[in-house]
């Protein structure tokens, strides 16, 4: 991926150097032990809308954590991962922001947090542990990039667009919460059973996926910038982090009915289906008769 010397986004902020660490996560007054979170990302939350959903339910509510934070700073200058996650962080504004307008609407751009170890957020405390999530409250991207060391060298997807593939399938998110997607799937939370709303979030990240591959069209369509492999990449990636694989992984076999963001199958389907056709309709997965 030819990245370097292309417009980098002003919407990262960087609190790494006030990073925190901690065995347990702070949720409104309560504390969080790693068992709870383990269970969170069995779920599928490892790249959640909001992981931090799973964990109030899991640990019986309670309202976001007061934290204090220190005043927001750019990345540094010179630091390349930084410098990479703010030029996609550009592209994906350049693309929705066109795609809006085609629409005749105005694209909100999301804010990118750079974090070590524990964050405050409008939705909660965030930690590590969740991997990357997006918090539909205060409209930011929440993403500590040792993740990206964890999907090169535990979950075995190496590779720039795979690292790409992952802030475009949080911004997915964020597009689905202008959309108003988000509103309308949590407003089903509590009224149906626990394999509905489950069937819900995997439509839910799916049209996530989708949307990635649309600003992946689109941006290899301006851009012309990705190398021979880069999308390959981005599927073996989709790949690694279907439920059924990550289950897989840690229990040795798959339970459909508890899958959250869809199996390895699915999640490669709908990145293809947004990257071929660059196509916001094409990629209704509510509407879908088959996944």
């Amino acid at each position: 991926m030819r990245w370097e010397g292309q417009r980098q986004s002003d919407n990262v902020e960087d609190r790494r150097a006030g990073g925190g660490g901690g065995g347990g996560l702070g949720f409104g007054g309560r504390s969080i032990g790693i068992g709870t979170i383990v269970i969170a990302l069995l779920g599928g939350w490892i790249f959640g809308i909001n992981p931090l959903t799973i964990i109030g339910m899991l640990s019986g509510g309670g309202g976001p954590a007061v934290v204090q934070q220190a005043p927001a700073a750019r990345p540094p200058q010179g630091d390349q991962q930084a410098a990479f996650v703010s030029t996609v962080l550009a592209n994906t504004e350049d693309v929705w922001g066109q795609i809006f307008q085609q629409g005749g609407a105005r694209y909100a751009n999301p804010k990118l947090v750079l974090f070590r170890g524990a964050t405050p957020t409008a939705c909660g405390t965030g930690q590590s542990a969740m991997g990357p999530f997006y918090c539909p409250g205060d409209q930011k991207l929440y993403l500590d990039m040792g993740f990206f060391d964890t999907l090169r060298t535990q979950l075995g997807a190496p590779g720039q667009f795979a690292q790409a593939y992952v802030i475009a399938h949080e911004v997915g998110h964020h597009v689905q919460n202008l959309l108003g997607m988000t509103d309308k799937v949590d407003s089903m939370r509590g009224r149906i059973s626990q394999a509905q709303q489950n069937a819900l979030s995997v439509r839910l990240e799916l049209q996530a996926d989708c949307y990635a591959g649309i600003w992946a069209h689109h941006s290899q369509q301006s851009k012309q910038w990705l190398d021979p492999g880069d999308i390959e990449a981005a599927m073996n990636a989709a790949e690694k982090i279907g439920d059924d694989a990550l289950q897989k992984r840690s229990q040795g076999y798959a339970v459909p009915d508890s899958f959250t963001h869809g199996s390895s199958t699915q999640r490669q389907r709908w990145f293809a289906q947004g990257f071929k056709t660059g196509s916001v309709q094409a990629c209704d997965t509510f509407s879908a008769q088959a996944l």
